[in-house]
């Protein structure tokens, strides 16, 4: 993924160390010997600094006193080959007496010039002495580096990330903060949150990834054909770092769900009764004790089959409100978990007959608390529907206001302060802040994810029945918009 204002650089510093008057003693004994002009020299220097920033000058090794005899040497040197060469030219050839003297005249104050880069808007002390960038102290003699418009002391360069010198010769560039190019990467390359590996570009050399349009979890896109497990009620990848748990028909369910799922038909009992409290709040009391069961989902499936009514949500259906009489397994006893599966379960055939429209409601077993609950809620509004005797609905006005109740519910229990209907949150559950009454702020993240859900639904009948029955509701209220189902069925437009 490329990032605005990020320049990438190759190569892009100048190494250097102070220059000693030797340096410039080897140009004029190649001017001496007929090598080309000061002049040239100078414009030769000047072109390396410019367009050569690659440049590289070693600090020296001899010591000051070994200096000082190999600079005087090459000075003596440099005086007697203009000598030696007059006494072997002919008279008319031979230069003037005094151009030896102006030569080491010009040669001594060459010695005193300044040496540094021609960047003119580097702060310089006199004498030529340099001004790191990072320390703001002068640079002395030995090693230092020229970039980014400035000089540095080679520790005084480190990457904006981890503090540490820049030594290679490529660097990443965000505004004027430099970084080490793996750094980087580390911090702007997006990583997959399941194989935790850099996201790998695509044929076109583009960062391509898949992201959950709710939890924003980035995953190669390979994950959505290899096999990775998905959490059946929050959607999320399962992690190579973690392990999901197996409910042993094809789900599989994260540990942050799993700490609220509800298993059995006698720990949903009271989530029932409390949401059928919710119901009576709102002037929707069923006046028929009707049962309901967590059964597994091959039960599930067998009853839907067996159900001569209604609309079912394919390809996954949680919840049936079931009006034919039938034998249904109901699960009897909580699993526990075993290593990263259910082990344990104790199931019940049970024999539903019919003494109203309503002859049960099923739930899927194994969902978190507030997903359960939604579905109860949705379900009991088929119920109290038949119950009532709304008949012949269209699937998309009868699932619309299902769903309308489904997250009306769930509103209550994320944000009970936005609707007047107290919170049913203080019904038992096999979470431990549920059943006092209090929801972690994973629970809540969870009841907003299904809250999304139901919201952004794609299909006909419950998304779009849900937004034009919500509508209606938030338009009329809701006994108004009921009573108009009643009489017209259809919703008030």
């Amino acid at each position: 993924m490329s990032s605005s204002g990020v320049n990438h650089f190759t190569q892009p510093c100048i190494h250097g160390q102070s220059e000693g008057k030797s340096r410039i003693m080897k140009w004029l004994y190649k001017f001496f010997k007929g090598g080309g002009s000061v002049d040239g020299l100078e414009n030769g220097r000047q072109q390396a600094f410019l367009e050569d920033g690659n440049m590289a000058w070693h600090a020296p090794r001899r010591s000051t006193d070994e200096h000082s005899r190999t600079e005087n040497k090459e000075l003596d040197r440099a005086m007697a080959l203009p000598l030696a060469e007059d006494l072997s030219r002919p008279n008319g050839y031979r230069r003037p007496a005094d151009c030896g003297e102006d030569l080491a005249r010009a040669l001594q104050e060459s010695l005193n010039m300044p040496s540094c880069p021609p960047y003119a808007s580097t702060q310089m002390f006199s004498r030529g002495s340099r001004i790191c960038g990072g320390c703001k102290h002068e640079i002395g003699s030995g090693n230092y580096l020229g970039c980014m418009g400035a000089f540095w002391h080679p520790d005084c360069f480190c990457c904006h990330a981890c503090s540490q010198p820049i030594t290679e010769h490529e660097f990443s560039l965000s505004g004027r903060k430099p970084y080490h190019k793996s750094c980087f990467k580390e911090m702007h390359h997006p990583k997959c949150e399941v194989c935790h590996q850099f996201i790998p570009t695509n044929g076109a050399g583009l960062i391509e990834y898949r992201s959950h349009p709710f939890w924003s979890q980035k995953y190669c896109p390979s994950h959505e054909h290899d096999r990775t497990a998905r959490c059946c009620s929050c959607e999320r990848l399962e992690s190579w770092n973690s392990r999901y748990i197996s409910l042993g028909d094809g789900r599989s369910l994260c540990f942050e769900c799993m700490e609220s799922a509800i298993m059995d038909t006698g720990d949903c009992q009271a989530l029932y009764h409390a949401i059928r409290d919710y119901y009576e709040g709102m002037n929707m009391k069923l006046d028929q004790q009707i049962p309901m069961l967590l059964v597994e989902r091959q039960a599930l499936n067998e009853a839907i089959e067996g159900e001569k009514n209604g609309y079912h949500h394919m390809p996954e259906t949680r919840g049936l409100c079931l009006s034919e009489e039938q034998t249904v397994s109901s699960i009897h006893k909580r699993p526990r978990v075993g290593g990263n599966r259910l082990i344990g379960m104790r199931t019940h055939p049970q024999k539903l007959t019919r003494r109203c429209e309503v002859t049960a409601i099923l739930v899927l077993y194994g969902l978190p608390r507030l997903l359960t609950g939604s579905i109860l809620a949705h379900e009991l509004m088929h119920g109290w529907l038949r119950l009532k005797g709304y008949r012949n609905l269209s699937p998309e006005v009868e699932e619309g206001i299902c769903q309308v109740l489904s997250y009306m519910w769930l509103e209550s229990e994320v944000m009970p302060g936005s609707t007047s209907m107290p919170s049913t949150s203080t019904a038992s559950s096999s979470s431990s802040s549920s059943k006092k009454g209090r929801k972690s702020d994973l629970e809540k993240k969870l009841g907003e994810f299904f809250m999304h859900v139901i919201a952004h639904d794609t299909s006909t009948v419950y998304g779009e029945g849900f937004r034009a029955a919500n509508g209606a509701v938030n338009r009329y209220g809701l006994r108004r918009t009921l009573d108009h189902i009643r009489l017209t069925r259809n919703l008030p437009v």
